[in-house]
Parts: C-alpha cells; sequence; structure tokens
C-alpha cells in the first residue's frame, strides 16, 4: 500500500530526502527516443534550471541531483528554521513570484489599505503559504507542473507525463546522506553515459568538480563556503561543535569518494576495495563493500527510510512504519 506523504516526511528526524520522479510516457524527459527519431536532450537544461531556480522561492536546498533521460533525482535539504523566520512579506512575494494568488493577496503585497478582517484574513492564507515553502511536496510540484506543461506544448498533446507520484525516501543519518549522494551523483556513470564523474552533464558533481577545479587553478581553498558551486547546498566541514550550515562532510573527502566509487563500478573490483577507500568512510564507520552495494543500489536497498539499521529501528515509529524495509546494509 501507498504510504501518505505525511508518513514519509519527519522534518524532526531528518531535514534530508532523497526524491526522484520519472516520465510515464514513451517519449522520454531527455535525450533521444529511437522510437520517434526525436532528440530532447535540451529538456535536460530545462529540469535542471527549474530545480535550482525554485530553491530560492522555497526553504529547500538542493545537496545533489542528476537529470537522465526518462527520469530524475534529487537531494534536498528542507530548512524549516528559514521558513519561520521569513516576514510575512517575504512569505506572500515569493508565493506570488510563482502564482497569480487572490486580489486580496496582490493588494497585500502592493501595500494596499486593508481592514481589519481583510489582515486576518491575510494572516490565515500566509501560515499556509509558510508551511507550503519549507514542503518537498510543493517544490517537486513546482517543478513537475511547469515541466509537463512545457514538454506538453512542445509535444502538441495532452495528457499525463509524470508517474502519479515522485518517490520520496527519508535520509535518516550521514550514511545514508553520503551514500545517497554519491548514487545520484553517479547515475550517468552506471548508465554508461558519461566516464567520469566531472565529465556527467547535468549532475552535481559535475558542478562542484568544476568549481573547485577553477578555486584550484586559482589559488584558494577550495573548502571555503565562498568557493563552492552556486545554487548548490555548501559542505560546511566534518561535524564539530559550532557547526555552519551546510552539509556535515568535507567538499574534498566527498569529491575523493564519487571518483573512488566510480572507478569501482567501472572496473567491477567489488570485494578488492577496502585498501585504498577514502578516509571518509573511515569516519562514517562504513565498511568499503557496504558502500559500493549502498552507493549502486540505493533505491532498491532502502525503501521509504534510508540510514544505519539502529537508526531505522529507532525512528521507524516517528514515520508510522511498524515494519522495516531494507536489505541488510550499514
Amino acid at each position: 500500500m501507498t504510504l501518505a506523504r505525511s508518513q514519509q516526511v519527519s522534518l524532526a528526524d531528518t531535514p534530508y530526502y532523497h526524491c526522484v520522479s520519472r516520465c510515464v510516457r514513451r517519449a522520454f524527459l531527455c535525450g533521444k527516443d529511437h522510437y520517434s527519431g526525436k532528440n530532447y536532450e535540451h529538456r535536460r537544461a530545462w529540469i535542471e534550471e527549474r530545480v535550482l531556480a525554485m530553491q530560492s522561492v522555497f526553504c529547500i536546498d538542493v545537496c545533489a541531483y542528476a537529470v537522465m533521460s526518462n527520469h530524475y533525482h534529487v537531494v534536498l535539504h528542507v530548512d524549516h528554521q528559514e521558513a519561520k523566520e521569513l516576514s510575512a512579506k517575504e512569505v506572500v512575494s515569493r508565493w506570488l513570484s510563482l502564482f497569480k494568488g487572490s486580489d486580496l493577496m496582490q493588494r497585500y503585497q502592493q501595500s494596499g489599505d486593508l481592514s481589519q478582517a481583510e489582515l486576518d484574513a491575510v494572516g490565515l492564507v500566509v501560515k499556509e503559504w509558510r508551511s507550503r515553502l519549507s514542503d518537498i511536496s510543493w517544490f517537486m510540484r513546482c517543478c513537475n507542473e511547469w515541466l509537463a506543461r512545457e514538454s506538453n506544448k512542445e509535444d502538441n498533446c495532452t495528457g499525463r507525463f509524470w508517474e502519479g507520484r515522485f518517490k520520496s525516501q527519508a535520509l535518516l543519518d550521514e550514511k545514508a546522506l553520503a551514500a545517497c549522494m554519491a548514487y545520484v551523483d553517479l547515475n550517468p556513470v552506471r548508465a554508461r553515459m558519461a566516464k567520469f564523474p566531472e565529465d556527467s552533464d547535468f549532475t552535481s558533481v559535475k558542478k562542484r568538480a568544476a568549481r573547485a577545479k577553477t578555486s584550484g587553478k586559482q589559488g584558494k581553498n577550495p573548502e571555503l563556503i565562498n568557493q563552492q558551486a552556486t545554487n548548490l547546498y555548501p559542505f560546511s566541514g566534518n561535524p564539530c561543535n559550532k557547526q555552519p550550515k551546510g552539509l556535515p562532510f568535507r567538499l574534498l573527502d566527498y569529491l575523493e569518494l564519487v571518483d573512488w566509487t566510480s572507478r569501482i563500478i567501472r572496473n567491477s573490483k567489488r570485494g578488492f576495495v577496502g585498501r585504498d577507500a577514502p578516509a571518509m568512510l573511515q569516519r562514517l564507520g562504513i565498511e568499503p563493500d557496504e558502500f559500493i552495494v549502498a552507493a549502486t543500489q540505493f533505491e532498491s536497498r532502502f525503501k521509504t527510510l534510508a540510514g544505519a539499521l539502529s537508526v531505522l529501528k529507532r525512528k521507524s515509529p516517528n514515520f508510522g512504519l511498524l515494519r522495516l524495509a531494507v536489505s541488510g546494509v550499514f
């Protein structure tokens, strides 16, 4: 039975979520459709630009993404605190940048004179919109509906473009977050669409690697926040007492981990990888073989929740789950 979206999200347990949307039609989302002979490669840029642009509206950050031929992946970070701190004017301005809104809300945005009853009505709407700005369902909806309309217009047709719902997985700990991000970033390598991660078009790892390479050439420290890829949730370094906002890893450690994993996938050397494994795996307490399995089979190994078995057992009741669906990694 399909779980309600409310049972798949618990911000008290984790702000990180892996989402996947798949195309339902024969026509590809992107790439060349061998059935019709048409090339839809330009749509990969559409979805990349749309996903990254939505961060300026929603209080949701993009940690990783990969746009494939008939589906795309995103790893999202929900900043619920940012949504709470937005002023009413900021909430309205953000929401009306996407939707027309009622005459009342447009008058409020334009600083028109409102009665107390109208201000009370505005307050109720603002409360609802504030909640939506930290809701991954609304984030994905605003990405997918726009792309479906543009694709249908281009194909001169109507009808459903996406499967019924996007898939969502809660990432409960650092192990799951690292494995999922690597899994997403390496999708083109696994699909033989690219030989190296840094050559994988329309992926977050390409943007991060390109920025780190540019920073290195300039003689600057790529670990600094302002030297990281724009429009992506930054790496803030290994966990510490005064942890700045960002992913709990070092940028260079993560790039090393992705590069190492891509070589193992390409050379099919699973089982012989422990000797030169990146230090990041040691810090996270992950066996190299386990990480390779997770980084290549993340969606099949984990269902609604992903993390160490002890964490899954402790937090699954918060998601309304009575049974765990996981196949023995971590």
